[in-house]
């Protein structure tokens, strides 16, 4: 991950302090095709990171998957930060106005599943705002937020995925189930490097079945890579 500006040592900064670190300039204007919101708020127990779960649909790459508020950027969009928050009203009903200001680039991410790059960008939830809601429910099933230390637990999982069954790391929150790119993105976010462990029986490594499909010799990717 390439931040903008030098990132904390400690996944216990509050609120203000780890955003500081991010640059409130306007974001690179080359490379991406998406882009999704880290949108925080201060929780009972601990920072909260607002996630969505997407509505099931055939047509969708990320249906039923646990994502951060976003999508693809339109021809409309003056920049990267312009799509972000458009997507984040389009889906949740938050706007600018909805956070407190700056809203900071954090970086731009390889999502290898989708064959793009995503930009990624932070802000604080403003205190007079009343929360998110599901505005588009074709798109989104349920809107929740996640603790920063919710992180800190990891399972390896099977997901269904088009190189067939995989076992992943996953963060499971509440029956959400968290992985892949949103995962590693929050990770690094977070400075939380996933934990080491071991894919449960009769369940394929995704870094196997890729290369399973591509053939001997191919590069294959990680579980954290879709």
């Amino acid at each position: 991950m390439g931040p903008a500006a030098e990132s904390p040592q400690s996944g216990d900064l509050g609120l203000s302090e780890l955003l500081r670190h991010f640059t409130a300039d306007a974001p690179p204007t080359d490379g991406a095709g998406a882009a999704v919101t880290i949108v925080l708020r201060d929780g009972t127990r601990d920072l909260e990171v607002l996630l969505i779960e997407r509505t099931t649909r055939q047509e969708d790459p990320a249906s039923g998957q646990i994502a951060l508020p976003g999508g693809r950027v339109e021809r409309r969009d003056r920049d990267l930060r312009a799509t972000a928050l458009r997507e984040l009203e389009e889906e949740v009903g938050l706007g600018e106005r909805d956070l407190v200001p700056p809203v900071r680039y954090i970086a731009t991410e390889p999502s290898n599943r989708f064959g793009m790059s995503v930009g990624i960008f932070g802000a604080e939830l403003g205190p007079q705002t009343s929360g998110p809601t599901r505005l588009s429910p074709h798109e989104v099933a349920h809107v929740f937020w996640l603790p920063r230390d919710a992180l800190q637990a990891t399972v390896v999982v099977p997901r269904e995925t088009p190189v067939g069954t995989i076992s992943v790391d996953a963060t499971v929150f509440e029956g959400h189930v968290l992985w892949g790119f949103t995962l590693r993105v929050l990770r690094r976010f977070f400075l939380r490097p996933p934990p080491t462990s071991a894919p449960p029986s009769g369940v394929v490594p995704y870094a196997e079945a890729v290369r399973a499909r591509s053939g001997a010799g191919s590069q294959g990717a990680s579980s954290q890579d879709a």
